[in-house]
């Protein structure tokens, strides 16, 4: 699969049903080779309308199902924190895996 496969899916949380938007780009550990989080741009509408970038990090483990038109994920509860560029990032506060 290429990530122009995955740029044109939608991206739902199976856990409230709502659609969290499309994936925009990938995070790699290019020392173990693996993908570890997929990223979807500009999560909430409010900060979109005040210019604001922010970004939605979805670990890769958080996957439950890969379909034709739809990636499916468990996220129990998101929460914006500032990284280090001061620029706002949606993580999610509890890492279990599932």
């Amino acid at each position: 699969m290429k990530i122009s496969d995955f740029q044109t899916k939608d991206v739902i949380n199976i856990i409230d049903g709502k659609r969290l938007g499309q994936i925009s780009d990938l995070e790699l550990d290019l020392r173990e080779g693996r993908i570890e989080a997929i990223v979807v741009p500009n999560y909430g509408r409010l900060m979109g309308l005040f210019g604001g970038r922010s970004d939605l990090i979805i670990p890769w483990h958080q996957i439950v199902k890969i379909g034709s038109d739809v990636v499916l994920v468990k996220m129990d509860e998101i929460k914006a924190v500032k990284d280090e560029k001061d620029t706002e990032r949606i993580e999610r506060t509890d890492r279990r895996t599932y």
